[in-house]
């Protein structure tokens, strides 16, 4: 249950996350990518066997240029004969790369739709204190933005960092078979490479994470803003949001120009390290020919071979900026996976069942940090099928209480009962089955009319959702619609309107079977004669159930067993209506506030 505006819950959290451990999340990507260790052994042996006849080009080619330029008539034939082989091997590299592609995608989207999973399981066993402290938006791009980026870096640069390490080995292996004289030269520029290299991925790297999390920020503002357009315009505060998201997306935009400006500078900086290597070639290579001691076929094939080995190193840095990003992506994923799940139940945990509705409340303090504690030594005993209403001031620890008896927060100090079990000691799956619950932040999905109301029981049948529905008094507005219970509702019901979205979600909690109630404001959002014609309908549902109602508006619970008026964490006064009104305190200001 997420803190709203107004009401008591922790506070949101919007620290800019850095990466920290990148070697953490290559390891987290590998226990993914095992899963396909064979088609993983497969693509290496294509990306070793592709670039391996790629390889052979570069020698076939200056044996050519030997035929060409050697003593005495041009040998066409043999000239035509190592073209038609580098055709040959380059014909077959590009299928082998071809495969390999098709291979790695496979296997990408076979890992990504298994990530994307196991993020959606692990937030569906988180407890409700994570969704309370990160924005919806920063949730959601998460598991869609941060793992397309993972997608995009294992499709593609994890093929090329892999035939790069390939044709850097074969190619230097091929540099001194030809002139190892000519290998020192380049090894003077080599080390210049990796160090620069090495140092511009630690400056890339924080900047990723930065641009990553600038991202998830800008989403759950946006997110923010759609939902709450309404307000927005009611309010006439178009500019001023204007004005925070052209702020926000400033930052966002910064970032991503951050941490592209400082890995843009790794590809033409490195580029310019190679063109060195291969003029310091090309120098010494003449030297070297003029002294016949190699022939031009040979300096031909090094300095193909040189390129060729350059080459990935330059592709390499101008790739390490995504890789960099995707290491980032991965780490915000991983620390969704990597939360601590809601506790586990107590070894020996019970099923509740055969629930009777008894509840008892001992000296029970809670807070949703240690520092500030929201209710303080609370205690109540509810016995079983009585009314209670709770009321009180926003922010006096009514939703609180709420999320204690479903277990949603465990409290500091103290215990609650249900029929003289301690909550702990119970599952929570059967705890939460106990209730129904009818909030007043109404929620519903994107689905049939008849899905909605069923959403609490699978087993339900037409009949009894019918009747739901008629108790609810939204029967004969969904027999109104063209498809009847078929409709089918757009995602958040937005093509109903707020009091039928509540009346639907009375008729939800009217379909379940259990022994206690919980009421948030339940009716708040219908006129005052739907109200009225509903109470009935409540009513009946309530029979022989404990139903705790949370209301600001008095006169919907004038029949309650007991009023708790809560102020500051406490229970000010308790008493039914007539009690609460002879003892003029601060119920009766309450009450008589609404009606002045």
């Amino acid at each position: 249950m997420a803190s709203q505006p107004g009401q008591t819950g922790p506070a949101n959290k919007k620290a800019v996350e850095k990466a920290k451990d990148p070697k953490k999340a290559l390891r987290g990507l590998w226990n993914y990518l095992e899963y396909h260790k064979w088609l993983l052994f497969l693509a290496f042996v294509l990306t070793v066997s592709s670039n391996l006849f790629a390889l052979v080009g570069p020698k076939l080619s200056g044996n050519a240029v030997d035929a060409i330029a050697g003593a005495g008539m041009v040998q066409f034939d043999t000239v035509f004969y190592y073209v038609r082989l580098m055709i040959l091997f380059y014909v077959v590299s590009s299928a082998l790369s071809y495969g390999l592609s098709l291979l790695m995608r496979t296997i990408t989207q076979k890992t990504v739709c298994r990530m994307r999973q196991d993020v959606f399981d692990k937030l569906m066993e988180l407890p409700v204190g994570f969704f309370d402290t990160h924005q919806s938006g920063d949730i959601i791009s998460r598991i869609s933005y941060d793992i397309d980026v993972i997608n995009t870096s294992l499709s593609n640069d994890v093929i090329q960092i892999c035939a790069s390490v390939v044709t850097v080995i074969g190619s230097f292996l091929m540099m001194v078979t030809i002139a190892p004289v000519l290998v020192l030269v380049m090894l003077v520029t080599i080390p210049l490479s990796v160090f620069y290299t090495k140092y511009m991925t630690k400056k890339t790297r924080p900047r990723f994470s930065k641009r990553s999390a600038k991202l998830g920020e800008m989403n759950g503002f946006v997110e923010e803003i759609v939902t709450g357009q309404k307000v927005i315009q009611a309010y006439a505060r178009e500019d001023v949001m204007q004005e925070r998201f052209a702020s926000i997306n400033k930052a966002a935009i910064d970032a991503y120009y951050d941490a592209d400006y400082c890995s843009a500078a790794m590809g033409p900086t490195v580029n310019f390290i190679n063109n060195l290597s291969l003029t310091l070639v090309t120098v010494f290579g003449a030297a070297l020919y003029l002294a016949e001691l190699l022939t031009l076929g040979d300096i031909s094939s090094f300095v193909l071979y040189s390129r060729k080995f350059s080459g990935p190193i330059n592709e390499a840095a101008n790739i390490m900026g995504e890789l960099q990003s995707a290491l980032a992506a991965a780490e915000r994923v991983f620390r969704i996976l990597n939360e601590e799940c809601e506790a586990a139940d107590v070894y020996g945990a019970k099923e509740l069942s055969d629930v009777e509705g008894e509840v008892e409340i001992s000296d029970i303090s809670f807070g949703y940090t240690d520092e500030k504690l929201i209710l303080k030594g609370f205690s109540l005993y509810v016995p079983k099928g009585k009314l209670i209403a709770v009321v009180g001031p926003t922010g006096a620890g009514k939703t609180t209480l709420i999320n204690l008896l479903m277990r949603f927060y465990d409290p500091q100090k103290g215990e609650i009962r249900i029929d003289g079990l301690e909550n702990r000691e119970l599952t929570r799956s059967s705890l939460r089955r106990a209730y129904a619950m009818v909030l007043q932040d109404t929620w519903v999905f994107g689905g049939t009319i008849f899905e909605n109301i069923a959403y609490g029981r699978e087993d339900a049948t037409r009949e009894e959702v019918v009747e739901a529905a008629k108790a609810a008094r939204i029967h004969s507005y969904i027999m109104r619609l063209p498809e009847g219970y078929e409709t089918v509702l757009t995602e958040d019901g937005v093509n109903i309107s707020k009091g039928q979205k509540q009346l639907l979600t009375i008729a939800r909690a009217m379909l379940l079977h259990a022994r206690m109630l919980i009421l948030d404001e339940a009716t708040s959002n219908v006129d005052t004669r739907t109200e009225l014609r509903i109470q009935k309908a409540m009513e009946k549902l309530m029979e022989g159930k404990t139903c705790f109602i949370i209301a600001h508006r008095l006169s919907t619970i004038e029949h309650a067993d007991q009023i708790l008026v809560v102020e500051g964490g406490t229970i000010a006064e308790r008493g039914s209506h007539q009690e609460l009104m002879q003892k003029k305190g601060v119920y009766y200001q309450m009450y008589a506030s609404q009606f002045q």
